[in-house]
């Protein structure tokens, strides 16, 4: 399959400190791609740099065969790159129609304006509300985000990413601080929407890896030592001493 995402030698020091050590990293078209390993593993480094949030020290990034390694992280969501965050990011006092609509607004170039008529911004709402439903939250369209569960709250941004019409995901641990049924909902969200899209993700839920994922990189000290399909890094001795020696479930 073709590469949708590829990172050549991407490295990023720290007054010395090599955070992501020489990576090459490729994300295949149509794929959900995991990227683990240890506590201090470099993983959440590797993932800013991939999103340009971060800026490499040496090495490359490519989408879809451009380079976008001095691009900002704007100019690349522009092109279909769009990234979620650890930490749930919705207005939580506006509805949860009303933070998509911002989002339906961003990805037309129109500007953040909630002082415009609710006649103007009315026009959005259908497409809004489509994309509420494909998250499963139609039926708290009219309620504040702040009232909403910790998993709807994901998953009402989930809803505002889809709605810039991504072409590949990537989502910084999706399941962060979940509770389990909260797990399954979200997991079974992420496999609905991955289908026609390519999606990469941080995860430090190794069963919700396991479940998604069609490759898996594993990193460890900034560097890649192993990557495959779950069963193939799973029973790699390297992979198995570096979570053991870090204390990692």
């Amino acid at each position: 399959m073709a590469s949708v995402l590829e990172a050549t030698g991407l490295t990023k020091e720290f007054l010395g400190f090599v955070a992501v050590d020489n990576v090459d990293l490729s994300v295949e078209e149509g794929t959900i791609h995991a990227l683990i390993g240890p506590n201090g593993a470099g993983k959440t480094t590797c993932f800013n740099l991939l999103t340009k949030f971060l800026q490499p020290t040496r090495g490359t990034i490519k989408y879809r065969g451009r380079d976008i390694t001095g691009m900002a992280p704007a100019a690349i969501a522009r092109l279909g790159l769009v990234r979620s965050f650890q930490i749930s990011a919705v207005f939580s006092d506006l509805t949860v129609l009303e933070n998509v609509r911002i989002a339906l607004q961003r990805k037309r170039g129109e500007s953040y304006d909630f002082w415009r008529s609710e006649t103007i911004l009315a026009r959005l709402d259908d497409d809004a509300r489509g994309y509420v439903d494909q998250v499963g939250l139609t039926e708290f369209c009219d309620t504040r985000a702040g009232e909403l569960s910790y998993g709807r709250k994901r998953a009402l941004e989930i809803a505002t990413t889809l709605a810039l019409e991504p072409d590949m995901l990537l989502l910084d641990e999706p399941m962060a601080g979940m509770a389990q049924a909260d797990v399954a909902l979200i997991s079974a969200l992420i496999r609905k929407i991955a289908k026609g899209r390519t999606v990469l993700m941080v995860e430090h839920n190794l069963s919700v890896v396991a479940d998604l994922s069609d490759k898996i990189t594993v990193l460890a000290r900034g560097a890649i030592l192993a990557e495959g399909d779950y069963e193939t890094v799973s029973n790699s001795p390297a992979v198995i001493d570096a979570y053991i020696g870090a204390g990692h479930d």
